[in-house]
């Protein structure tokens, strides 16, 4: 038994900050949470003093991909180096994202389910993996890969990562069951193009039909998966979200169509506007890309202060990878500046975050029976919420009760 002690304590939920307070650990599980005084601790227990820190829930992107390496079509295609190393990197960045406070990522594209079960089993460290294996798209869509010159993906296909491509009903959802046969816990489409897709195939242009998307979903379901959709604007926004996905991934343009809004709130439908992919995209991608990102900043931070006013809950996701691996918590940076409160933001990364992943049961909050997955941080990130990023100031990640990192001090412990 372990009592982590005198801690300010944001539990995930939203509800007021407990100064000095007490989180009793039990195994891998928090087995009470309060004030000083209203936790009883049993004899000869731990007590591990983090009176200056704030003590959090640890902190989880809803939108990662952390088996890519570039935006450069070799990285893409995985031809530049075997794939034993480009599993070894993988494996790095899992374990580099977990020291980063991120106790838990849903892996958006990309990641077999080997590495989800290496987790679990401990054969290496990383955060709990919510995983879509590959992303379901039509043909020209996000999903098919194709180069510039017409040529098609010709790199020997790992049978883990099926293509996702599928045209019609019936492909569809025998797409569905590929992705579920070869583990992948949330079914992910795209019903647009992208910042980052080829010139032609922008956020506003449709992928899918409505029969086809809501064939996907109820495939989905009637599985046991949720589904994410990667849509930006236009009919394809509009179609995966009267299908009852699960979640809107990037959702730029949702403010030029209200209605969208309040269907959403009303379905509990969560809306991942991932900010810090398009900071990304808008000063060091391709010209094409840049223009892109630059056109819907403007209307996409419209669309989260429009989506949190209608009751849409809004959840960080990073899109990170491509880019940068375990920089994660720049996305909570982005949605303070983009308007939210250091503690929606908070929210965001934990307890709602949760909720989108369908471990709200489990993890994201500091409450007594969930996993003891938590950080301690130097400073108040409700002050300056930057401090979730400063790798010198995370004191403590623990998961399920064991510290992955442990930079107390000897008179803390």
């Amino acid at each position: 038994m372990q009592a982590l002690t005198g801690a300010r304590l944001i539990d995930g939920t939203g509800r007021p900050v407990i100064n000095n307070s007490v989180v009793l650990v039990n195994g891998q599980r928090i087995e009470a949470v309060g004030p000083r005084g209203s936790v009883q601790m049993p004899p000869d227990t731990e007590v591990v003093d983090l009176t200056g820190l704030t003590l959090l829930p640890g902190l989880i992107d809803c939108h990662d991909h952390l088996a890519s390496k570039g935006y450069d079509l070799p990285s893409r295609w995985g031809l530049q180096e075997p794939l034993s190393l480009q599993y070894l990197r993988t494996a790095k960045v899992l374990e580099d994202t977990l020291a980063a406070g991120y106790t838990c990522v849903r892996d958006a594209g990309g990641l077999d389910a080997g590495f989800k079960q290496a987790v679990e089993e401990g054969l290496y460290p990383g955060p709990r993996l919510v995983v879509s294996v590959s992303i379901i798209s039509p043909t020209g869509g996000i999903g098919d890969r194709v180069s510039p010159s017409g040529h098609s993906h010709s790199f020997p296909e790992d049978p883990r990562l099926p293509s996702g491509v599928a045209n019609g009903v019936d492909a569809v959802r025998a797409k569905v069951r590929e992705m579920a046969r070869v583990g992948a816990d949330v079914i992910k489409f795209a019903t647009t193009g992208g910042a980052s897709s080829r010139s032609g195939h922008g956020p506003r242009d449709i992928a899918f039909g409505p029969d086809e998307v809501k064939a996907l979903v109820q495939e989905a379901r009637a599985l046991g998966r949720k589904t994410m959709c990667h849509a930006l604007g236009g009919p394809g926004l509009r179609m995966c979200i009267e299908a009852g996905v699960g979640s809107v991934e990037h959702g730029c343009y949702l403010a030029e169509e209200p209605d969208l809004l309040r269907m959403m709130a009303d379905m509990g439908t969560f809306f991942v506007p991932t900010f810090e992919v398009y900071e990304f995209h808008s000063t060091v991608s391709a010209p094409h890309m840049q223009a892109r990102a630059r056109a819907l900043q403007e209307i996409h931070q419209a669309s989260m202060h429009q989506a949190l006013a209608a009751g849409v809950k809004v959840v960080a996701g990073t899109d990170a990878g491509g880019f940068v691996h375990g920089a994660n918590s720049r996305e909570l940076e982005l949605l303070v500046e983009r308007g939210m409160t250091p503690m929606q933001a908070i929210q965001a990364a934990t307890g709602w975050a949760a909720e989108c992943c369908g471990l709200d049961k489990e993890i994201g909050a500091l409450e007594a029976g969930k996993q003891a997955d938590l950080l301690a941080v130097e400073g108040d990130p409700l002050g300056n919420i930057g401090l979730l990023r400063d790798r010198n100031k995370l004191k403590l990640v623990m998961k399920g009760g064991k510290a992955f990192v442990n930079k107390l001090g000897a008179g803390q412990q």
